[in-house]
């Protein structure tokens, strides 16, 4: 991709044949890029003594916006032009894509998959030579591997304090909403384990599941909830106190239920029901007094 040129500081007098030569130009987009693919003339640009550039737009459903461009000169008092170069570029309207930026600077913290490979630049300003080759005896390197120094690159001093700048001020660094929110400290905390190296002095680890922190490095002026001081005095369980609310429900009680009670505490006397007898029953009677 050409980025669009600029004229040169110095005006340029239009030389009136390249200016003219508009047909030329067409031409010339033409053989480059097919007829169906240039649109009308948009102008042009003097570029300098018999420098001129015709500008035509792009047909091409795919770059709306773009433009052809095709540069022209002349030899001096040659009434003829000469295609100098003829080049798709951006308008102002032009879709184009995002500034190149090479893979090492795309990668981001948390983009390395399991299989990935990271290499490490050789001139890594975080890393030096961990001058494993010094020809000691080896009971001498056996505490130097002990130590962890027997490495091909060591951390250096740029890259512990690029690591304690980023920690320091991340989520488990003092300035926390949650180191904020409580008055404990981390290198006050049972649970709290300094780093080993000069790293020690400043971060460690936090061992509580319980904790935010947890499989962490944490600054030792972070601080949380889940402290090894925090600690609650229950030498006396509490009991609940038990209450009977009536303010929320209405009592109320069923007939048939309260009258089955009535009758077993013998509070009511039980109903008899008297039936009178039937007209049949009444004549048979008084046939049986007239005889």
């Amino acid at each position: 991709m050409t980025s669009v040129r600029t004229p040169d500081p110095v005006r340029a007098k239009a030389d009136t044949i390249c200016v003219a030569a508009v047909e030329p130009a067409r031409e010339a987009a033409i053989v480059e890029a097919g007829a169906a693919q240039i649109g009308a003339h948009l102008g042009h640009l003097v570029e300098g003594e018999r420098l001129v550039t015709h500008y035509f737009a792009s047909a091409h459903p795919g770059y709306r916006g773009w433009r052809w461009a095709v540069t022209l000169t002349r030899a001096s008092r040659a009434k003829t032009v000469t295609v100098n170069e003829v080049v798709m570029l951006p308008g102002d309207e032009a879709i184009v894509a995002p500034e190149w930026v090479p893979w090492s600077d795309r990668v981001q913290p948390g983009d390395l998959r399991p299989g990935d490979l990271f290499p490490t630049h050789a001139d890594d300003p975080r890393l030096e030579p961990g001058f494993t080759d010094t020809g000691a005896p080896e009971d001498v390197l056996a505490v130097v591997e002990e130590l962890g120094l027997g490495r091909e690159r060591v951390l250096s001093q740029f890259g512990r304090e690029d690591a304690s700048d980023r920690w320091y001020a991340g989520d488990f660094g003092p300035t926390s909403a949650i180191a904020q929110a409580v008055p404990y400290k981390c290198n006050s905390c049972g649970y709290w384990i300094r780093l080993a190296d000069s790293l020690g002095q400043a971060f460690g680890a936090c061992t509580n599941e319980m904790a935010p922190g947890e499989g962490r490095v944490v600054a030792y002026d972070y601080g949380c909830g889940a402290h090894s001081d925090a600690v609650i005095d229950i030498s006396e369980p509490p009991v609940a106190e038990h209450a009977f609310d009536t303010t929320g429900y209405d009592a109320m009680e069923l007939a048939a239920e309260a009258k089955t009670e009535a009758l077993e505490a013998g509070a009511v006397e039980p109903e008899v029901t008297v039936t009178e007898p039937a007209a049949e029953e009444i004549a048979a009677a008084d046939r049986a007094d007239e005889n």
